[in-house]
């Protein structure tokens, strides 16, 4: 039961903030955030987010930046969720890097 309302969370918490990301990033022109994979811990009090940053020249800057302003993202999931959860979570970020291991090995296999 309990696995069953990790996910749903999970779920509702990876798009907020894909849409919280999508509006901040729109006046970034060549930049996008996508929420590839959000896992939340069983007492629901921390949210670990993956993120796949576009173009990932710049991915560990970009991240550096998020987890800077992270309490104002925070903030803006609680004010989108608060009737949905009484806690918000904290989150934390990290990079998913899948899609560059995927194209590192299709290069691979071309050769």
């Amino acid at each position: 039961m309990q696995e069953t309302r990790q996910n749903r969370i999970a779920r509702l918490l990876q798009k907020e903030l894909a849409e919280i990301f999508q509006a901040q990033t729109r006046a970034m022109h060549g930049v996008l955030v996508s929420v590839t994979r959000v896992r939340i811990s069983p007492d629901l009090s921390i949210c670990t987010a993956y993120l796949s940053i576009f173009p990932s020249d710049n991915a560990q800057q970009m991240l550096d930046n998020i987890r800077r302003n992270e309490k104002s993202v925070r903030y803006e999931l609680g004010q989108r969720v608060r009737n949905q959860l009484r806690i918000i979570p904290e989150l934390r970020f990290f990079i998913d890097d899948s899609l560059d291991y995927l194209e590192h090995i299709d290069q691979l296999l071309k050769k």
